[in-house]
Order: C-alpha cells, then structure tokens, then sequence
C-alpha cells in the first residue's frame, strides 16, 4: 500500500495551543488554505480517501477531494486521541486544573491517560487494527488518508516498529507524510511499548 498521511489544516485551538481530542474545532481560513495548497501534493492516482470522523479532518479531505470524484471513507479508529478531562484546555491550564495528572506527565505514559481519556496504548491498538484493515482492502493501491497529529505519530512508528523519538516527531498542519510500500505492523502493541521512552 502506497500511504499519504495528511495532517489536517489550523484550527484555532491549534493556534491557542490547546488540546484538541474529540473536540469538532472547524478549521480556519489558513486552515483551509493549507488545505487547498496540499492539492497540489498528492499522487496522481488515487485509489481511495479515508478520513477520521473529525470536522477539521472532514473539511480538509473535502478541500482535498474536490473534483475527483471519489467518495470518502470515514473510519472511526483514525480519530485522534481523546484526552479526557485535558479537552480544550492549554497545557498551563491543564496543570493548574488537574495538578495531580500533571505531575504525573500523564499525556506520555504508555497504560494511562487523563481522566476520561484514552492511553497511548489504547490508540496504538485501535490505530493498527484500521491499518490492518487498510492494507486489506487496499494492498496494492494508493490511499490518501486524512487524521491528526497524534494519529500520524503512531503511524510513523508503526512503521518503523520504533517508538524512541515519538514525543519529538510532529506532523505539522497541513503537511503529509508519505510512505512508500506501507507494510502491516507485525509487532504486538505489549512489545512496541519496550521502544517508548521513559517519561
């Protein structure tokens, strides 16, 4: 499977610098701006759009499958991390509302997750299945998949069945990530967590 993993546009909880999990923030002007610039970055063969069940993910697939007459496909185990009480909170919000989770730098321990919210591992697994399930109906072809900056995380390690620079990579809005001869994870999620680092 040939994969293109596109970020969607800004939203302005991204310009805020806030978590957003579950939240439908629309995306914004420059949002839809980066969005119709990644027109001009996608392959030209496309054998299906998957998009995550999001608003800023279904505006972007939407800008991006303008004309081209391929309807999308939206897949719930591609939406992005849910974080629980953290939801649309600032990073210095979230610590001064829930000191406690903070102190336990919660959002990077691999089996734990804010109250509410999902772990790593708990996203790692629902992520690999819809690879699994990708690689299944689309083995030789090529899809344009549209998520969100975590959810783009884990794809890249699965990939690379490595973990160790997961809190340093990022995807920014608006970008892709392409990835020739995508193969199906082999490794369980249990022995993908050895390569996380240690918070």
């Amino acid at each position: 499977m040939y994969l293109h993993v596109i970020r969607h546009g800004e939203t302005l909880a991204n310009i805020e610098k806030r978590y957003l999990g579950t939240l439908d923030a629309p995306l914004t002007e420059r949002g839809r701006q980066q969005a119709q610039a990644l027109t001009t970055q996608l392959p030209e063969t496309i054998d299906a759009i998957v998009v995550s069940p999001r608003l800023r993910a279904q505006q972007t697939a939407e800008i991006l499958s303008a004309g081209l007459n391929i309807p999308l496909q939206t897949l719930d185990c591609f939406a992005e991390r849910n974080v629980g009480v953290f939801e649309g909170l600032t990073q210095t919000e979230a610590r001064d509302q829930y000191p406690q989770l903070w102190s336990q730098n919660i959002t990077r321990q691999w089996d734990a997750a804010p109250t509410g919210g999902e772990s790593i591992a708990e996203v790692v697994s629902r992520v690999r299945d819809g690879l699994i399930e990708l690689a299944a109906r689309h083995s030789t072809e090529t899809v344009v998949l549209v998520a969100h900056g975590f959810v783009a995380k884990v794809i890249r390690a699965l990939e690379k069945e490595d973990f160790s620079d997961f809190f340093e990579w990022q995807l920014s809005n608006g970008s892709v990530l392409v990835l020739e001869n995508f193969r199906t994870p082999t490794s369980t999620v249990d022995r993908l967590k050895s390569s996380m680092p240690v918070s």
